[in-house]
């Protein structure tokens, strides 16, 4: 489908590290760790942050663009993998990310005519509008790069900052710390402030089971080798490249807000519904939107239920889980995947007792974050998804967090307009705090066009039910 707007590519910079410092002239090495390897050939996470600035184009060249290429490279001297890039050298048991002096950050420099306001305001667009304001990673015999940048200028309107990162590289706690970095450096000298300064110490995450090589011999065909012996089965090239993420290009994509009313609401509709005489249910925000969403899409996407399994899922932050704890600053990825069985059965019931159903599946799963004995459920994933089933299934997944702290990257010209994950998939949601900051939380979600006008209507509906 052809757009009805157009991104000028006007020039690709390449931003090295700040090397007026020893650091910025050492070769870096990262290797990968089961918590990565995970991670391998997912596709990668593409963000998109609207900044509101009604300035000319000149301005934005002559003052806003030098500032940020400056303070990306004094944040690139704190974060030196960025630059580097993911390979598996043929001395080294395993990936690892790689920096070596004279490496660089892409960053692509284009300009819009795109409508501004359409593309920051909650309203149904299509999903294509957001593709050309994010970069491709780059992907060679050799490995692949980390990060990919792209700034949009869209003339007396604003900016974009769109970042491509590799989810083997960093989640999305990770990616945020990079992206507070650059905005305090844009408005602060140097040094980082502690809690931005990345962690990099491989040794805390401990894996005595070698998961590491598990997960990695999975993606690469080879389920249940623990070897390295993986890395000779697949051409180089094939080894970096990542899967063809296919489904109908006819998405659209939209932004719903619960507000904290909205969440007291939900909380009070289910626990009168939930039989007290069961263990209390862990009604958290996060749980409470996740599942709600998770009903209306549901609802809005249902068709012939006997043939396609309904299964919730979502990543957690395991910093504060492992034993003994990672430093919150933890550069990489710490994140376990949590996903229920088959909620089919759970949807056939009532609004309020499937409702409760799901809140109640999606509570049991955050109680049990910690508790996890082995990696059995990661192997389970890891499994289906690279055999191919002919089973379908429809997985509502989660990108982002209300407690990630989005609208707070400010690099000087006000806090982010609108934050987008253009990566979504087909039935997937993001999700972040909403931007008056008053504890509500913002979900982004991608649909077929008639499948989100029947979402709309039912997530409004649904939070006009009275409480029974």
């Amino acid at each position: 489908m052809a757009l009805p707007y157009s991104t000028k590519m006007l020039q690709v910079c390449h931003v090295p590290p700040f090397t007026d410092s020893p650091g910025s002239k050492k070769h870096f090495s990262l290797p990968l760790t089961y918590f990565d390897t995970f991670w391998f050939r997912f596709f990668p996470v593409k963000r998109v942050f609207f900044y509101s600035l009604p300035e000319t184009k000149n301005t934005f060249f002559n003052s806003v663009l030098p500032n940020l290429k400056h303070s990306l490279s004094l944040t690139l001297h704190y974060f030196l993998p960025l630059a580097g890039k993911l390979t598996w050298p043929q001395d080294s048991p395993k990936p690892l990310v790689l920096y070596t002096p004279g490496d660089v950050v892409s960053v692509s420099i284009a300009e819009s005519d795109a409508d501004f306001d359409l593309l920051t305001s909650n309203n149904a667009f299509p999903s294509s509008l957001l593709s050309p304001l994010v970069s491709s990673l780059h992907v060679s015999e050799t490995g692949a790069s980390v990060i990919a940048l792209q700034i949009t200028v869209f003339p007396n309107h604003g900016f974009s900052i769109g970042i491509t990162a590799h989810h083997a590289v960093l989640d999305g706690k990770s990616s945020m710390m990079f992206l507070k970095s650059w905005a305090y450096l844009s408005k602060q000298n140097p040094p980082l402030l502690p809690e931005l300064t990345p962690f990099y110490d491989r040794t805390v995450i401990k894996d005595p089971s070698g998961f590491d090589m598990k997960f990695l011999n999975y993606w690469i065909g080879n389920p249940g080798s623990t070897s390295s012996d993986c890395r000779n089965n697949p051409k180089p090239y094939e080894f970096y490249q990542f899967p063809s993420s296919g489904g109908p290009s006819d998405l659209y994509r939209a932004t719903f807000e619960l507000s904290r009313s909205d969440i007291d609401k939900l909380r009070q509709r289910v626990s009168s519904n939930w039989d007290s005489s069961k263990p209390e249910l862990q009604l958290s925000s996060f749980v409470l939107t996740y599942a709600y969403v998770f009903y209306c899409i549901i609802k809005a996407t249902e068709g012939d239920e006997s043939k396609r399994k309904v299964i919730l899922g979502f990543v957690a932050d395991y910093r504060n889980r492992l034993t003994p704890p990672v430093p919150e600053n933890y550069f990489g990825n710490c994140v376990r995947s949590k996903f229920s069985d088959d909620m089919r059965e759970q949807m056939h019931g009532s609004e309020e007792d499937s409702l409760t159903s799901v809140v109640a599946k999606t509570s049991g799963l955050v109680k049990e974050l910690g508790k996890e004995k082995d990696f059995k459920k990661e192997e389970e994933l890891l499994l289906k998804m690279t055999s191919k089933q002919s089973e379908i299934s429809y997985f509502v997944g989660v990108a982002g967090s209300p407690k990630f702290g989005f609208y707070g990257i400010d690099f000087g010209w006000g806090r982010p307009k609108k934050v987008s994950v253009v990566s979504l998939s087909n039935g997937s949601i993001s999700m972040a705090e909403c931007r008056d900051g008053n504890g509500g939380v913002e979900v982004g979600l991608v649909l077929e066009k008639y499948e989100m006008d029947v979402f709309g209507s039912v997530f409004v509906a649904g939070l006009s039910t009275n409480i029974p």
